[in-house]
């Protein structure tokens, strides 16, 4: 019985000094991402982020600072992942709304950009191709469409959620831009 006991206090022991250093270490990983977001290095943050959350998935601090990170280093479709991720574990929380909206508009305007892009290489083509590929460009704006109708739900339960948001007016433009996107795409298809 005193073995028992005892191995089982050794065992308590070791898991708790475990999570312990863990909490440091995770802790730590965010500080060293903090330092390196204010230093505009938004790759190596999200590093350090990414290997937090390896540590321990369930700070929701976490998951919004790499969506932030994500954001300024123009990797909308990380940041979208971590912040819905995020909202799993805290979906009360007000700001992965807003930051949700952002990345959503910011992927939307991405693919535009990489539709522009395309588009004119074909066109610089043109003579030499008898008939331009429709497809992924169609693709590209049902996606961008669906983004924008995403970011118009979050930026809303952003402002449910924080209706005195200081804000309000470049989210209220955001909304706007997305509605007067939406509804110009949905004329061209009919």
């Amino acid at each position: 019985m005193k073995k028992a006991l005892m191995i089982a206090s050794i065992l308590l022991v070791a898991v708790v000094s475990t999570a312990c250093i863990n909490n440091i270490a995770v802790q730590e990983l965010n500080n060293k991402a903090m330092e390196y977001m204010q230093k505009g290095d938004y790759e190596a943050a999200m590093n350090r982020l990414q290997a937090s959350l390896d540590l321990d998935n369930t700070m929701y601090q976490t998951y919004y600072n790499l969506g932030v990170a994500a954001i300024n280093a123009n990797k909308c479709d990380t940041a979208i992942k971590a912040l819905e991720d995020g909202i799993k574990i805290k979906p009360d929380y007000a700001d992965f709304y807003y930051s949700l909206g952002v990345a959503q508009i910011g992927l939307a305007d991405d693919i535009y950009e990489k539709a522009e892009l395309k588009e004119s290489a074909k066109i610089d083509t043109e003579k030499e191709e008898v008939e331009m590929d429709r497809t992924v460009e169609t693709v590209n704006k049902a996606d961008m469409v669906d983004l924008k109708r995403s970011a118009i739900q979050n930026l809303n339960k952003y402002l449910e959620l924080e209706p005195n948001a200081k804000e309000k007016d470049s989210i209220d433009e955001m909304l706007k831009q997305c509605e007067e996107f939406i509804a110009e795409n949905e004329k061209k298809e009919n």
